[in-house]
C-alpha cells in the first residue's frame, strides 16, 4: 500500500468540457482556440504510421518558417522584409499542401510567432508508488500520458511540471531529477506536429494530495512497467515511459539527451 495521504489509486471524472485558462504562456488548449489544433490534426493524419521518419515537406516547411520568422525579427531593410514575408508564405503553402490544412489559417498562425524562432518546450512528470507509475487519461483522445504540457513563461521547467502535475492529477509533487531532454521528432512519435518541440521529463516524488482528474483528464491511475495502458501517441511513447522506470530504479543515471 502507498502512504496514507495517497488515497485511492484511481479516480474517475466526467469532464464538463472547456479548457483551463493559465496565467501566462501557451498551452495546447490555447493553440486549439486559435485554430492550431486543426493544423496539428491535419499534419498527424498526413503521416504514414509505418514510417517513423518525418515527411520531407514538414521538415522543409518548418525550417522555412523559422528562417522567415527570425529574419523578420532582425532585418531593417524593406526589401529583405518582403523576401522573408514571401518565404513565410511559401512555408505556409508547403505545409498546407502536405497536410491538407487551410493555407490562410496556417499563415495567420505563423504570423503570430515573433522574434527568434526556437523550439517549444513540453514538460512531463513521472512519479512512482510501490513500483507503479502515475498516469492520467486525456479527455481529448481517451488515451493515457504522463502529467504535463507546454511550459509557461515566468516559471522554471521544474515549477511548470510541479504545477501541471497538481492540475492534471490532484497530487502535489517535488521535482527530483531531470531525467531526459528529447527532441520530439527523433523519438518515434506516431503523431507529428508542425512545431519543433523539446520534451523535458522529470522524476518526481509525491508529497501530498489525492487523485483528482481535471477538465483535461478523466482518470488518474498507477501502472506497472509491463502493464501500461494505451498511450496518447502525440504526448508520450512506450519507450519514454519505460525509460522513466529505469531512471527511478537508478537515480544516479545521467540525464538522457540527444
Amino acid at each position: 500500500m502507498g502512504p496514507p495521504w495517497l488515497g485511492p489509486h484511481s479516480a474517475r471524472h466526467t469532464s464538463p468540457g472547456g479548457h483551463r485558462v493559465h496565467r501566462c504562456g501557451y498551452r495546447a488548449e490555447q493553440f486549439a482556440a486559435g485554430g492550431f489544433s486543426h493544423v496539428v490534426r491535419s499534419v498527424a493524419r498526413s503521416h504514414n504510421p509505418g514510417n517513423m521518419s518525418e515527411p520531407t515537406w514538414l521538415m522543409i516547411a518548418r525550417e522555412l518558417q523559422a528562417l522567415a520568422q527570425t529574419g523578420l525579427a532582425y532585418t531593417d531593410n524593406g526589401f529583405d522584409r518582403e523576401r522573408y514575408e514571401r518565404v513565410r508564405e511559401l512555408a505556409a503553402s508547403l505545409m498546407a499542401e502536405g497536410s491538407g490544412a487551410d493555407r490562410e489559417r496556417i499563415l495567420e498562425l505563423f504570423r503570430q510567432d515573433l522574434g527568434y524562432a526556437t523550439p517549444k518546450i513540453d514538460v512531463r512528470g513521472a512519479a512512482f508508488v510501490d513500483g507503479r507509475i502515475l498516469m492520467v487519461r486525456e479527455v481529448s483522445d481517451g488515451l493515457w500520458t504522463l502529467p504535463g504540457g507546454w511550459a509557461d513563461v515566468n516559471q522554471s521547467a521544474a515549477e511548470c511540471v510541479v504545477r501541471e502535475f497538481e492540475e492534471e492529477s490532484g497530487f502535489n509533487v517535488s521535482a527530483l531529477k531531470l531525467a531526459a531532454i528529447w527532441d520530439y521528432r527523433k523519438q518515434g512519435h506516431v503523431s507529428r506536429h508542425p512545431a519543433s518541440i523539446y520534451k523535458m521529463f522529470f522524476i518526481c516524488q509525491i508529497i501530498g494530495g489525492v487523485a483528482r482528474p481535471s477538465n483535461e483528464t478523466s482518470e488518474v491511475s498507477f501502472f506497472a512497467r509491463d502493464a501500461l495502458p494505451p498511450l496518447s501517441p502525440g504526448r508520450v511513447t512506450v519507450a519514454q515511459v519505460r525509460r522513466m522506470f529505469d531512471h527511478a530504479q537508478r537515480p544516479d543515471s545521467p540525464t538522457d539527451f540527444e
